[in-house]
């Protein structure tokens, strides 16, 4: 599989893939995997599909999360993390990597908030404890079911 192949092939997966396993480090260095919303799964979160326009080749990631969590105090102290998805079934993976970071910006995490959101944030989308993470992935490493690919964003 050619590069520009499996780049069609990654975001086919990254946009149906159920979920997303974000990694990050923790204070001693340890991996942290966690089960994530996939926001670019078109068929979960249709409404989004706007957000994501222009970054299919930039692979572009959102994540919300609890500004309490974890993970948001192990991305101020280490922002490089991997995103990764799969099909298990099928033996297929796909690997992000980068350095994420923190949106501030109201508009978007306005734009991005979906509605039931309010079991994890009750007080909806200005709720202190709604964090937005955007991670632009510089680098792509996979399993297509048939052998590994990789290639750089």
């Amino acid at each position: 599989m050619d590069a520009r192949e499996a780049r069609r092939w990654a975001l086919a997966l990254l946009e149906t893939a159920d979920a997303t396993y974000l990694t990050t480090m923790d204070r001693d260095g340890f991996p942290q995997t966690r089960a994530m919303l996939n926001l670019r799964n078109k068929r979960q979160w249709p409404t989004l599909r706007e957000v994501f326009q222009g970054h299919e080749e930039d692979f572009l990631l959102y994540f919300s999360t609890n500004t309490s969590s974890a993970k948001v105090a192990q991305i101020e102290a280490n922002p490089k993390v991997s995103a990764y998805f799969c099909k298990p079934a099928a033996f297929h993976g796909l690997m992000l990597a980068g350095t994420i970071e923190l949106v501030t910006d109201q508009t978007l995490k306005k734009r991005i908030w979906q509605d039931g959101w309010e079991v994890y944030y009750p007080r909806g989308v200005n709720d202190p404890d709604y964090t937005l993470l955007r991670l632009l992935p510089t680098v792509a490493k996979g399993w297509t079911g048939q052998g590994p690919f990789a290639f750089d964003l």
